[in-house]
Formats: structure tokens, sequence, C-alpha cells
């Protein structure tokens, strides 16, 4: 089935052939028609299958086909995500498929200044994307209505639903009109978390699960290297080194982790940006937008990029510290292999991970691929990072010293 045969409307069509949206992946193809029926849904598919989409397309028809046929004011729909950059990323993507409609779309998110985002709403929106702070802090201010509201989104459910959101979700379905319709969508979900989604809505959910016994994409290939924790900084500089075109992901479990690491990738002349909650927002968009942009090819991240993000054409995803959560694993690995393209995810496990590693095996059902590395090889990656970092200490400090012979040429 085609995209041109579904009952939607002629300019979401449009939209999405330019989009390049032919035909509908699994999910969306289970999804929309449920949707459209005014159902509640419960949709668990792997990451990289297109579960935004599968909300959006449904949701803007029916809110453009309503106020075609009358008029309507006020927000009809609220998509909650657990992250700021979710937010923006989801925003962007309902702003490109309701282009030509009469949908509005905006995304609400903390660390930035309030005063543009309260302009944008008088103006008026259909469709809220939000993280629950801003939106709870809007709301009290009066710059937020959501008595209209018809329809929730959850997006990351498993994440939205968990002890550090749940509440927020309760607050938010009490102020909404006794009828509305409630979309989970996520990657992964585990027993409790389904019961505490079916136990959110007032009729039985459409369940739908894509490939439940695989939760990564089949167009990623896992490997894992054992390596010790302080020698895991020298086989991701040889790693970076030997694959100059590509661009990567590298995942740790700590913001103080992800800024020793650029530290010591810059030791070795290679440039890097980090992305983690501790950074400005202002700071984190800028890392974003380099990274998609192709302007820095390294992202170092914590497990705040882990989940929903959408970035073209990352070729690796680069475990360099095994996550704390299994399901973790799989939003990581996720920004890799998205749709039709191929990706890699390579682990670096130390000693004292192996308890992980062998815990993920496990959550995944499938053995990952073991490289393995002989001690002349070992010894060699270590030895030739410490030389190369040696090299680059002699450069910095003949670079600070020529600066410092300037400076005091010029104050004679």
């Amino acid at each position: 089935m085609k995209f041109e045969t579904y009952h939607i409307s002629s300019d979401i069509k449009k939209n999405l052939s330019g989009l390049g949206f032919k035909r509908p992946t699994d999910i969306q193809f289970k999804a929309i028609p449920s949707i459209l029926k005014g159902e509640d849904v419960l949709a668990v598919a792997q990451t990289g299958t297109g579960k935004t989409a599968a909300f959006a397309i449904p949701v803007i028809d029916r809110i453009h086909r309503m106020k075609t046929s009358k008029k309507s004011f006020g927000i009809k729909c609220i998509v909650m995500v657990p992250t700021r950059e979710l937010a923006a990323q989801i925003g962007e993507v309902l702003n490109e498929l309701s282009r030509h409609t009469k949908v509005k779309a905006f995304a609400v998110f903390g660390g930035v200044e309030q005063d543009r985002q309260i302009e944008k709403l008088a103006d008026g929106i259909d469709i809220l994307v939000a993280t629950p702070g801003r939106m709870f802090d809007l709301i009290s201010q009066g710059a937020i209505r959501i008595h209209q509201v018809d329809t929730l989104v959850l997006d990351e459910a498993d994440r939205m639903l968990d002890p550090g959101f749940i509440k927020d979700i309760q607050a938010v379905k009490k102020m909404l009109v006794q009828k509305h319709q409630t979309l989970f969508f996520s990657a992964t979900i585990n027993k409790e978390i389904k019961k505490l989604a079916f136990s959110q809505v007032k009729t039985s959910a459409i369940r739908i699960q894509i490939s439940p016994e695989d939760p990564v994409s089949k167009n990623v290939t896992h490997f894992i290297m054992f390596v010790e924790m302080d020698d895991k900084r020298f086989f991701l500089r040889r790693f970076i080194t030997d694959h100059p075109e590509a661009k990567i992901i590298v995942f740790v479990r700590t913001r103080v982790r992800a800024e020793r690491v650029a530290k010591a990738l810059d030791r070795g002349g290679i440039v890097s940006v980090t992305l983690h909650g501790e950074k400005d927002q202002k700071d984190r968009t800028l890392a974003m937008e380099g990274f998609k942009e192709g302007v820095t090819r390294i992202l170092i991240a914590t497990d705040i990029s882990a989940r929903g993000i959408d970035i073209p054409d990352v070729n690796y995803v680069i475990n360099y510290d095994l996550p704390d959560k299994d399901e973790n694993y799989v939003h990581r690995v996720g920004r890799t292999g998205r749709g039709v393209k191929k990706g890699i995810a390579l682990s670096f496990c130390s000693t004292e991970e192996k308890d992980r590693f062998e815990s993920i095996q496990t959550f995944l059902n499938k053995k990952i691929q073991v490289i393995p590395i002989r001690k002349k090889d070992y010894d060699y990656t270590v030895s030739l990072s410490h030389e190369e970092a040696s090299i680059q200490e002699m450069i910095r400090e003949q670079e600070e010293w020529e600066k410092g012979r300037k400076k005091r040429n010029k104050t004679k």
C-alpha cells in the first residue's frame, strides 16, 4: 500500500511525497488506521522505524479536517516527551508534515527564555509538543490552555510512564476532557510499564508490537571489544583515526566522562563536541546542529541523546561505557541503521562491565559478535596512543611558548 491510497488530506500526501515518504513502514501501516478511528493505541516498534510519523500523520489529518469543516480554536493535541532535543525534533517533523494544511504545531521546553514561546502560543497552535516541566510552568501562567485537548501522545512511553514522569502524566490527564484519545509509542516496554499504560486509558487500547523478539533494527550489526577501562580512550582514538570520514556517536555514562573523553581526543588532535544535561540549552542546540550538519563528525553524549533523536547518516555508535539499563542499549544503538540504512554498534567492555554485557545479550536475545584483540595489537594501540599524546603535548607546549614570546615582545 502507498500513502496515495490512504484516506488522508491531499495536502498531507503532498508533504509526504516531498519528504520522500512513499510507502508506510510496518508501524505506520498498523497504527495509522486505528488512530484515525479515534482508538487508544499502545505501539511498540524498533528504533528508526518511523514512529513519529505513525502518530503525526493521523493527528494532523484529523485536526486539518476539523478546522476545514468548522471553526476550531485552541490546542487539540499534546505530545509529551522526556527531553528537550526530542521535543524540538518532533516539533520540526510535525511542521514539515503539516505544511499547506491549517494545522500549526509548536514545541516548548526548558533551558530557553519563555517570552518567545509565550508569544508563539498567543498566536494560536493546534498541536503542542512539550517536556513536562516547561509545560506546567506555562499552564500555571495561563499561557497554555488544554481544556480542548482530545488527544494525548506519550512518545518514549516507557520513559514517560516511569516514576520520574508518571505523576505529571496523571496530572495532565485530569485536566483533559473526560473522553480523549491516548497514544503510547516506544521502542522498548516491560510488563510493569505495559500494565501502567493500560491503566491510563478508559477503553481497551489497541496493542501494536513490531518485531518483539528483536528490539533493535536488523540494519544494525553489533560488535564488542574487551578493553580495560583506562585503555578505552586509546582504542577510541585509534578507531576514529582509522575511520576518517565516519560520523560517530560515542555514548558515555556521565557528563564528567563525556568531557574527559573529549579532552582525551583533543590531546590526540581529534575535534569532537559533547552533549549532556549540564550544558546550557544554547550549547546543546549548537552541538546537535553542528553534528547533524557535518561540521563535527564526533559527538560524545550521555543517554540524553539516546532516545528518539533522528540524526542522518550516523555510521557508528560506540558504547564507550556500557549503559546501566539494558533498554538504554537499544535506544543508543538505534541512532544508527535508521530507515533502510545500515549501521554498526561497537561496545567497549571492561572487566568490571562483563556482567552488564551478559545482561544486555540476554535482553537482546542474541549473541553480540566479539572482536578478538591479540596482545600484540592491544599493546601497540596503547603505546601508539601514548606516543601520539606525547607529541601533541610537545606541539601544544611549543605553541604556548610561541604565544608567550609574542606577547612578551609586544609589551617591551
